[in-house]
């Protein structure tokens, strides 16, 4: 979440400076330079996922030495998984913290032609980015890890994406259901990147006992109803 938000510092001075340093009176211009900081935001959060990445690489190596037999206890996946978590959470926070602040009043949503769906649509944007996050997460350490430079050129891609779906509010349709297209997709991919499997999900479903002690258990609660 930290690095997270030094991405979003650096983003936000980027931006500050460039709009200081333009003409204000300008709204195309001005435009421009809101969708050109959103998408330097976006780099900038991929970098410092990269920078996070490597951090933790190393934080793994010092793990696996203390460790009695030389393996880290905390696997890749699982410090992906984690720091994509972390990602989304805190950009959620911010994504929704002003909108909570603006729904207390003295303003009614709809009163002057506005969208009567903001809320509830900016709440479906914010859930699909903290999963999204999470996904990016796991497909990115992945592919740092396996140097797939395809599949971190996709992720960021993406990521540019979805924010630039964003631009398109109010017209809800046009943003909600691609960026939600985009978030099952990613989801999948991050589901068979941490190695995940048709059979898992079906063996997951049966929810069948397959070592002895959960046999013996069930026999053990059968034989009671059946006496």
């Amino acid at each position: 979440a930290f690095f997270w938000l030094v991405s979003l510092l650096l983003a936000s001075l980027i931006w500050f400076v460039s709009v200081h340093l333009s003409d204000r009176e300008d709204s195309k211009l001005q435009y421009g330079l809101l969708i050109f900081g959103a998408a330097v935001c976006v780099l900038l959060q991929e970098a410092f996922r990269f920078a996070y990445f490597k951090l933790l690489k190393k934080a793994d190596e010092g793990l696996a030495t203390l460790s009695e037999d030389g393996r880290s206890p905390i696997s890749l996946r699982q410090m992906a998984y984690v720091s994509g978590l972390s990602f989304g959470i805190i950009s959620g926070v911010f994504s929704v913290i002003n909108i909570l602040a603006d729904s207390i009043g003295p303003g009614v949503v709809g009163i002057h032609g506005d969208s009567p769906y903001y809320f509830i649509t900016s709440a479906f944007l914010t859930m699909a980015l903290v999963l999204l996050h999470t996904f990016w997460g796991v497909i990115f350490f992945d592919a740092c890890e396996k140097r797939r430079y395809g599949c971190l050129g996709l992720v960021v891609a993406s990521h540019l994406l979805t924010s630039g779906l964003t631009f398109l509010n109010p017209w809800y349709e046009a943003s909600l259901v691609p960026i939600f297209i985009i978030t099952l997709g990613t989801g999948v991919w991050a589901f068979v990147t941490a190695g995940g499997s048709r059979h898992n999900i079906l063996k997951c479903l049966s929810c069948k006992q397959e070592d002895d002690s959960g046999v013996m258990m069930y026999s053990a609660l059968q034989v009671p109803l059946e006496d």
